[in-house]
């Protein structure tokens, strides 16, 4: 979720001059509250929290009135009903997320096929190759977003330019439900007033260091001998943002790009101490990441597994297989493993299974035999079950008699791709 509420907005006119563009970045405005505003009306126009009803919980996402009030992602539910006591904390419905994106990013791909999504809600496309059947990147950007709400009823907010860098920031800046257009030879008067941290990679530590120098701003960074980058940032990154405040971004689309990893993770309603729920919760969880293996075609070299106790301290601990799997019964027997070997002198306030180094399911040569050849055939029969039933019909013996102490909120699946530095989602 974007820490933009709509205020400062900056959208372009009609007709706005678009010479030297043809990357757009297209990211959903509020895309989870959005979808639950248009799945019940009633919603609509008032402040929402997608989360759990519960002080432990947090924050998915948040419609633009309660985003005024300072709800962020992230933060605590309890704490932003704090500070937006009137907000109705709405459910998250992930797999009608997942549906609404994969109609979208479907939309991209039929204007071209250079298309990187880099989550659930957002991605890049490059254009320029569509001009002589879209027209320029400006009218397809209109094209675009018209077709969003057409298809789906949802708005997105498009930013159009020379760079992905740029595009992005754009992007930012026209939400909600927006188009800003920063023609090649405006890039420079366009990023000079931008702050720092608006700069792609530039984290609060990064920008902490800028600004405790007086470096606030984009013309500031221009206006600074790169020596004292230097001294500040380190060679590698004051480069990065030393590019980066001139326009400068030659990264191309990328096409390919693969999930760095999948998981689930859960927070308990009370800290859990007993290893029976424990234990049961892990396989849950593991079987959730083996479905979506395997729904995603990959399977994973390492599972991780990641524990947070009743004072906040959290461990993770992780396993290389001898073969990679998407099977949620190898998946949970490691996840157990390494479950065991921690030691846990406090309550769990929360766990979860991470299937890590994905790569294309079926890429090796096959075994002469296979261990897991039995649960691969019961998976792939409960993954036929569950596109006829729905996911949550059918489920493990051992998972029907949890205590009700061991109940949890929901998490948010991890969008493909973004595992790695912290985004804000719009």
């Amino acid at each position: 979720m974007g820490r933009g509420d709509g205020s400062g907005r900056l959208v372009s006119p009609e007709g706005a001059d678009d010479a030297g563009t043809g990357i757009l970045h297209v990211d959903m405005d509020a895309f989870y509250a959005s979808v639950e505003q248009l799945d019940d009306p009633s919603l609509r126009g008032k402040a929402i929290i997608i989360g759990a009803p519960d002080g432990r919980s947090v924050v998915s996402s948040a419609s633009y009135e309660a985003r005024r009030y300072g709800v962020r992602s992230a933060m605590p539910v309890g704490q932003a009903l704090r500070l937006c006591p009137h907000a109705i904390v709405v459910q998250p419905h992930f797999d009608r997320y997942l549906a609404l994106s994969a109609t979208v990013m479907g939309i991209f791909r039929e204007i071209t096929p250079l298309v990187e999504p880099l989550s659930i809600d957002e991605a890049f496309l490059d254009v320029r190759g569509a001009r002589r059947l879209w027209g320029s990147p400006g009218e397809i950007a209109r094209m675009l977003r018209a077709r969003v709400v057409e298809e789906t009823g949802l708005t997105c907010s498009v930013g159009v330019a020379a760079t992905k860098h740029v595009a992005k920031m754009a992007s930012t800046i026209s939400k909600p439900d927006g188009l800003l257009i920063v023609a090649e030879h405006d890039t420079d008067a366009f990023l000079r007033p931008r702050p720092v941290r608006a700069l792609w990679g530039v984290g609060p530590k990064t920008a902490e260091a800028l600004e405790g120098r007086g470096i606030r701003t984009v013309a500031d960074v221009l206006d600074t001998p790169r020596t004292v980058l230097d001294r500040v940032l380190g060679g590698a990154m004051r480069e990065r943002i030393w590019q980066l405040s001139r326009g400068i971004d030659p990264r191309p689309i990328d096409t390919h790009r693969v999930e760095k990893s999948i998981g689930h993770e859960e927070t308990f309603l009370e800290d859990i101490a007993d290893d029976a729920i424990l234990r049961a919760e892990l396989r849950r969880l593991a079987d959730r990441v083996g479905a979506r293996l395997r729904a995603g075609e990959w399977e994973a070299a390492t599972i991780a597994i990641k524990v947070r106790f009743a004072d906040f301290t959290t461990i993770t601990r992780s396993q290389t297989l001898t073969e990679p799997t998407a099977v949620g019964q190898r998946i949970g027997d490691a996840a157990h493993e390494l479950f065991a070997a921690i030691e846990r002198p406090l309550p769990v306030r929360l766990i979860g299974v991470r299937a890590e180094r994905l790569r294309p399911a079926g890429g090796a040569a096959p075994a002469l035999w296979d261990d897991n050849e039995e649960w691969r055939r019961v998976e792939d029969a409960l993954d036929g079950a569950a596109a006829k039933f729905g996911r949550g019909a059918i489920t493990r013996a051992t998972l029907l008699g949890r205590a009700r102490a061991g109940s949890t909120l929901p998490s948010k699946p991890p969008a493909p791709g973004t595992d790695g530095p912290e985004r804000a989602l719009g």
